[in-house]
């Protein structure tokens, strides 16, 4: 079981990506039935031998203008959108290279329940409720398919008694919400390095993983990690795909700087990370910051 709460309130700020939460089950690869298992076989550039694991998700991500006491929001912010969604994954891990597929469902607009969401926290925690959804996207269903393949520990050498490694990736989406390619690298520094590809990141992202591999002893690591993503598709930023809604002209180049820690002790693992990620729309006058704190507990 895996939790993954995405805010920019590490960042003392509440605008445009302000929130995300998504929770995600992974069962043992013993459990895993056998429809996943030909899913796995038949993708023809997945590998023909190693473990398939599979999983599901459910998430709900929520979008912002850069001033939220505006009840009619500046056509140049960005536009205000909930995203709600549930997703199932495929995985097959072969040495040390791990292929990932998934394909999520979902909503955008007022059935994505991101303005009651917002206010709900911002009414337990005494902060200003935010007074433009009425000018969010219109509703409109989701639909998108992921691949992501990484390599892990490509490169690796001991540093001062301690593990580093280098752990590259390329991946690709497909849909009416987001569409895009991406590449990057996570380097790793630490004790006892765990098996994993990094702390999961809610989509767009660093890939990493939800699966973990319980650990003999305490494992720790440091990372930094960057991407670039080439963008072809934003919905929160395109405005509806069919009706006449809010929208602002979209950056084609987006790259994620992000750094952070994790711990791995027994069966679970803590991990926090910090975005840098670039200007994602023309109008956008300063990069958005947010936090990412991830806890996976195998049972």
């Amino acid at each position: 079981m895996s939790f993954v709460y995405e805010n920019d309130v590490f960042n003392n700020s509440d605008v445009h990506y302000t929130n995300g939460i998504r929770v995600s089950w992974i069962p043992a690869s013993s459990q895993t039935p056998d429809w996943a298992i030909k899913v796995a076989r038949a993708v023809p550039w997945f590998p023909r031998h190693g473990e398939v694991l599979h999983g599901y998700s459910i998430g709900q991500s929520m979008f912002t203008s850069n001033d939220i006491s505006q009840e009619v929001p500046s056509p140049d912010s960005h536009p205000y959108a909930g995203w709600l969604y549930c997703s199932i994954s495929l995985s097959v891990e072969a040495g040390r290279q791990l292929d990932q597929l998934v394909l999520t469902g979902g909503v955008v607009g007022p059935a994505a329940l991101g303005e009651q969401t917002q206010k709900v926290i911002h009414q337990l925690v005494g902060s200003q409720l935010p007074q433009g959804w009425d000018h969010q996207l219109h509703n409109e269903p989701g639909l998108m398919l992921s691949w992501q393949r990484s390599w892990r520990a490509l490169a690796t050498r001991p540093v001062a008694g301690r593990q580093l490694d280098l752990t590259p990736h390329v991946g690709m989406t497909l849909g009416n919400v987001l569409t895009y390619g991406n590449g990057g690298l996570t380097l790793r520094y630490g004790s006892n390095l765990p098996v994993d590809y990094g702390p999961p990141r809610i989509q767009p992202g660093l890939p990493g993983t939800s699966h973990l591999v319980p650990a003999v002893n305490v494992g720790w690591y440091l990372f930094a990690g960057v991407e670039g993503r080439v963008v072809v598709r934003n919905i929160f930023l395109d405005g509806n795909s069919f009706r006449n809604s809010r929208s602002v002209d979209k950056e084609p180049l987006v790259s994620d700087l992000q750094f952070g820690g994790v711990i791995l002790w027994n069966r679970i693992r803590l991990s926090y990370t910090h975005v840098l990620r670039s200007r994602e729309f023309k109008t956008q006058e300063t990069r958005d910051n947010f936090g990412s704190i991830n806890i996976s507990v195998q049972f």
